[in-house]
């Protein structure tokens, strides 16, 4: 009797260790995703020039800020939830400043943020673009376009309002966005950016989302190339 009581405790103890370290972080500001990959130079194919690229952009055709960047750098990352998602581009060329330059000259952005913890975001019409450097090569430069139904249902208010005002983001996502999203991020990890560092967090804290690495759909080249 005494070794079945004592094999009794021993499961359950088993189980309530399996529990404790399958249960998702809750923490708003988790800025991970699942299956996150470190971006270092490397895994970059060769780019054009930084000035051929930059001409490339001017003489664009395209008048939405997601093809003008599909078309001139590679894409190494695409995060997807559900049906929305996060396309990661990097590049070697440019610092932050420099790349903010150059899109903003082409394309005005709604709105336009300060640089903050070292990166800086915009928002676009249907999209979030935000410039940081990878945080595992700080000679590449992050790319992430995200959708705005991307950044509405995943991001984290927290991280959000460093760079915008409640007040706006309630007003693009609809009235008490950040209050729901804060209840949601409750129960689970939000996003807050790729980071370009290996994470084992997923969007929603439970792996509901997924990050799909791969450089191979670079298209860049010129303005007559693009989705």
């Amino acid at each position: 009797m005494h070794k079945k009581w004592m094999l009794w405790i021993g499961l359950i103890v088993f189980i309530l260790l399996l529990t404790a370290c399958s249960s998702p972080m809750l923490d708003s500001s988790n800025r991970g995703i699942q299956q996150e990959s470190p971006i270092t130079a490397d895994d970059i194919p060769d780019e054009p020039a930084k000035e051929e690229i930059t001409q490339a952009i001017s003489d664009s055709t395209y008048s939405q800020v997601d093809n003008i960047i599909s078309s001139n750098f590679p894409l190494v990352d695409v995060v997807r939830e559900e049906d929305t998602e996060a396309e990661i581009y990097a590049t070697k060329q440019f610092q932050m400043e420099e790349l903010s330059a150059v899109l903003t000259e082409k394309i005005q952005p709604d709105e336009e943020s300060e640089v903050v913890d070292n990166q800086q975001m915009f928002i676009y019409p249907d999209y979030f673009v935000t410039l940081k450097p990878s945080e595992a090569d700080d000679d590449v430069l992050l790319i992430e376009v995200a959708s705005e139904r991307f950044v509405e249902r995943n991001y984290s208010p927290n991280f959000l309002s460093t760079y915008f005002t409640i007040r706006m983001l309630d007003s693009l996502f609809g009235n008490n966005w950040s209050t729901r999203r804060t209840e949601a991020c409750q129960t689970g990890g939000c996003y807050g950016g790729y980071t370009g560092k290996k994470s084992s967090t997923a969007v929603g804290g439970s792996g509901s989302g997924s990050s799909n690495r791969g450089s191979s759909s670079y298209r860049g080249g010129g303005p007559s190339t693009g989705k």
